[in-house]
């Protein structure tokens, strides 16, 4: 079983990293909370709320908001057509609104023209604003994933590895921003990661998986000397546990 009585809870307006070696269930357990795929078991809670089961685009409505390992942008549309299409029930989306409301369908257009603006300034891609979505770097589109959650304004992000990929100056600027939604926009974010130097510098608790369940949770301080944890990765990565880099 991939995920395997495994039970934790997200504190409100935290950032939580959820580690473990390959394998251990991070993924699967990202893409049940994020409606991707239905648990056959259990219960997923939102602010009080039983979501278990609720469709990704459900899921969205009530503003929880997943990204990937490997971004999944539009290629063929620029940054900012990327970041516009984003905030649901359009009404230029439907043919008789956009001919018998015109006026407010424009007035929308504009509003969320500025939100985006609003959002490539908060990330430093105002420069590839009108650049083709493929053509950007790793990093960028990391950004570019992470930018079209902030245009629904969500209380809830799960970012699947956003260190991955992405050069040292890019990173930071990425670490900057999530540290930003946490602390100005008071978003709660649970993040995967396997560089755990980002993980030390950005979550304010840390859960371990192992074989699909929690094998430890706490500060990167406590599970540096977990026994259980240190057993569970061995080699080069119980290394970086043990590290006074972190």
């Amino acid at each position: 079983m991939a995920v395997n009585d495994c039970s934790l809870d997200i504190p409100q307006r935290t950032v939580t990293g959820i580690v473990g070696p390959n394998g251990a269930g991070k993924s699967t357990l990202f893409n049940i909370v994020a409606g991707f795929l239905k648990p056959t078991s259990g219960q997923i809670h939102l602010d009080g709320h039983d979501v278990t089961g609720l469709s990704a685009h459900e899921l969205f409505r009530h503003g929880l908001v997943r990204t990937f390992q490997i971004p999944r942008e539009f290629g063929k549309m620029t940054v900012l057509e990327n970041l516009m299409l984003v905030p649901p029930r359009q009404l230029g989306e439907n043919l008789i609104k956009a001919w018998l409301l015109w006026h407010q369908v424009m007035q929308q257009e504009k509003d969320i023209l500025r939100k985006a603006e609003d959002v490539l300034n908060i990330l430093n891609l105002w420069s590839v604003r009108d650049e083709l979505a493929k053509n950007l770097s790793g990093g960028q589109k990391k950004l570019l994933e992470l930018g079209r959650s902030l245009m629904v304004d969500p209380k809830v992000i799960l970012l699947d590895e956003p260190g991955a990929g992405v050069n040292r100056t890019l990173l930071k600027d990425l670490t900057e921003t999530i540290q930003r939604l946490n602390t100005e926009r008071g978003c709660t974010i649970c993040l995967i990661e396997h560089n755990l130097e980002l993980v030390a510098s950005l979550c304010d608790r840390v859960i371990v998986m192992s074989q699909g369940a929690v094998l430890a949770q706490g500060t990167m301080e406590s599970i540096r000397q977990h026994p259980e944890v240190q057993a569970a990765y061995l080699g080069s990565l119980h290394n970086d546990l043990s590290s006074s880099s972190l």
